[in-house]
Formats: C-alpha cells, sequence, structure tokens
C-alpha cells in the first residue's frame, strides 16, 4: 500500500509540472492562458510559439512516459513475465491528472492529450500507434486538432481491449478507460463549438 501511494503521488507530481506555461512565460515574457483557448497545452502554445509548441508537446508527453516507467520499476518489473499493468494504468491516470489540475496552477490545466500518449506508449504501444492514425486521419480531414484527439481517445479503450493490451487485467483497463473518459471530458467546450461550427481550424489566425 505505502509503495502505491508513493507511486501515485509522484505520478501526480510529474504530471502537474505546466510546461507550457513555463515555456511561454520564460521565453516570451506572457502567460499563454491569457491568449487563444486559454489552455496550457501545446496547441495553444504553438498559437504563440510552434517551437514552444512542439516542445511543450514532448515535455508532456515525457513526464507521462516518466510517471508508468517510474511506476514499473518502483512496483518491481515484470514478476513472472507480466508487466504491473495495473500500477502503470494508475500511474497514467494519476500523471493526466496531474497535467488537468496542477496544484501550481489553482487546479486550472491542459486536457492531457499529450500525457496520455506519452504514459499509454509504454503501456499499450500498438494500440496507441493506431490511435496516432486515427488523429493524423481526422485532422488531415477535418482540420480541426480537437476532433481528432477526440476521436483517438474515443478509439483508445475499444484498441487496447480488442488487442488485448491490458495484460488480461480488467482494473487497468478500467484506469485506462477512465483516463480516455477524463480527457474528453476536458474537451467539453470544442465539443460544444464543434457541434455550433465555431471550432478553431488548424492553421486559422488567432489574435
Amino acid at each position: 500500500m505505502p509503495t502505491l501511494l508513493i507511486i501515485a503521488a509522484l505520478s501526480y507530481l510529474l504530471g502537474s509540472i505546466p510546461f507550457g506555461y513555463l515555456l511561454v512565460r520564460v521565453f516570451r515574457g506572457e502567460d499563454v492562458r491569457r491568449s487563444g483557448s486559454g489552455n496550457i497545452g501545446a496547441t495553444n502554445v504553438s498559437r504563440r510559439s510552434p517551437v514552444l509548441g512542439a516542445l511543450t508537446l514532448l515535455l508532456d508527453a515525457l513526464k507521462g512516459t516518466g510517471a508508468v516507467v517510474l511506476a514499473y520499476y518502483l512496483s518491481g518489473g515484470m514478476t513472472a513475465g507480466v508487466k504491473p499493468y495495473q500500477t502503470m494504468a494508475m500511474a497514467a491516470l494519476l500523471a493526466v491528472l496531474g497535467h488537468m489540475f496542477p496544484v501550481w496552477l489553482k487546479f486550472r490545466g491542459g486536457k492531457g492529450v499529450a500525457t496520455g500518449l506519452g504514459s499509454f506508449i509504454v503501456i499499450a504501444p500498438k494500440a496507441v500507434l493506431v490511435a496516432a492514425c486515427i488523429f493524423i486521419a481526422v485532422v488531415v480531414i477535418s482540420r480541426y486538432v480537437s476532433f481528432g484527439s477526440i476521436m483517438a481517445v474515443v478509439s483508445f479503450p475499444l484498441l487496447v481491449y480488442g488487442m488485448r493490451a491490458y495484460g488480461n487485467t480488467p482494473i487497468a483497463l478500467a484506469f485506462m478507460a477512465t483516463t480516455s473518459l477524463l480527457i474528453i471530458a476536458k474537451h467539453h467546450e470544442n465539443i460544444r463549438r464543434l457541434l455550433t461550427g465555431t471550432e478553431s481550424r488548424l492553421g486559422a489566425k488567432h489574435a
């Protein structure tokens, strides 16, 4: 139990590092929350600086990866040739929660897509690859990054289940599905704008 609590706490703290906010503050002297969508994630950061946006995407993904890898080693690694899927999936969930609700920014964070990507690529790489292809296809066709993200996240738990990429551990699958649902819920404003036709397309100009 103490180990699980340590893993949960460290995963949340790793996920809560607001890289997008910090990068824009340090290199541009601005608060990214006051521009575009007001989000601290890579998409909004890229509207201020494509380079900082790419760096935010990478760092947000890496903190998810770090949380899951840390959980893997702290839980003892492979046991009888089986990964600790349950603990790793829990770490992924906590890292995404940290990104969404960072204590440093009064619990107002990002939407968790990049952090979820970085987390799950360690647990279910094949499912992530297919979900990434879905994301790219949807964005290329629609030019809506949010729509691509939503469709990829919706498909992910189904892909994990279909590919049996959860170590036949129902709790691990439940953690991953919960994480996906939280990411979708965080896109509620995007969903509303998509339905009303007011969502910004990729490449659109922003003040």
